[in-house]
């Protein structure tokens, strides 16, 4: 009863911690002494990247130093600017950063044994995600259709590269199919698309590890950092949440059971 699921990549199928970002977004905003913490590059991930580089200009910390050292808060002109030197650095370090996370190889061709389609959408443009599928075919994973914000005139949390996916598939209605994604704005785009909806912990945004620096923690750590993730994600009632991509089959049963209902 399940006809698609549309997968996020970063920090979903792809760069564990959704780590590719995160170095870029801090490097820009060093080069112009607006250092950022970790924690505000991460601010509104998933997001077109233009889109989110105005948001962390918009938070009050990142406002202020801002305005002690160029005089002024950030301006569009300014977003722009960082935009501008945002693209060609991400687009240098994305084949680096997008090795395919463990288990979503298996996830994928188990899904589509039971006729499921594979669409995605991305807060990256067509050139960033461009370089992040070739990566990613190189490691076993390629779904049925990709769209980007640049493609359909904007981003999440609007549905329209759902709307799009949902076209380029031919599968309808969209009640019966299912968003994944590791951030707020994927949850969001999903319900906005009338979709289930299931949030990753572990594997994303929100612990922001690789999976080696995960799995280096204690076990407790794990434990208390993937529950951080969920309280967070549960913010925005996701219809499920799981860890990984891996661990979402049950999940789809018994969305499939609920659909039948």
């Amino acid at each position: 009863m399940i006809k698609a699921l549309i997968l996020d990549w970063a920090g979903t199928t792809v760069d564990h911690g959704c780590l590719a970002p995160v170095v870029v977004l801090q490097e820009i905003f060093s080069l112009r002494a607006v250092p950022l913490e970790r924690r505000e590059a991460r601010h509104e991930m998933g997001l077109l990247k233009k889109d989110q580089i105005r948001a962390i200009c918009a938070l009050p910390r990142v406002a202020e130093a801002w305005a002690t050292k160029h005089g002024a808060a950030p301006t569009e002109k300014d977003v722009q600017a960082l935009f501008e030197s945002f693209v060609p650095r991400q687009l240098n370090i994305l084949e680096h950063h997008s090795g395919v996370i463990d288990g979503v190889v298996d996830f994928v061709a188990e899904v589509r044994r039971r006729g499921i389609r594979i669409g995605s959408s991305t807060g990256y443009t067509r050139d960033m995600l461009d370089v992040v599928m070739r990566r990613a075919a190189r490691d076993g994973y390629a779904p049925d259709a990709s769209v980007t914000p640049d493609e359909v005139g904007g981003g999440r949390p609007a549905p329209w590269m759902i709307f799009r996916n949902a076209q380029l598939l031919n599968v309808y209605p969209l009640s019966q199919c299912v968003k994944i994604g590791d951030t707020p704005s994927d949850i969001k785009e999903g319900k906005n698309a009338g979709m289930w909806t299931i949030g990753l912990t572990s594997c994303g945004n929100e612990v922001g590890l690789t999976a080696p620096e995960f799995a280096a923690l204690p076990v407790g750590e794990r434990a208390v950092r993937a529950l951080e993730a969920e309280q967070s994600l549960r913010r925005y009632r996701p219809d499920y949440l799981a860890e990984r991509l891996a661990d979402c089959l049950p999940l789809l049963d018994d969305i499939a059971m609920r659909i039948e209902e």
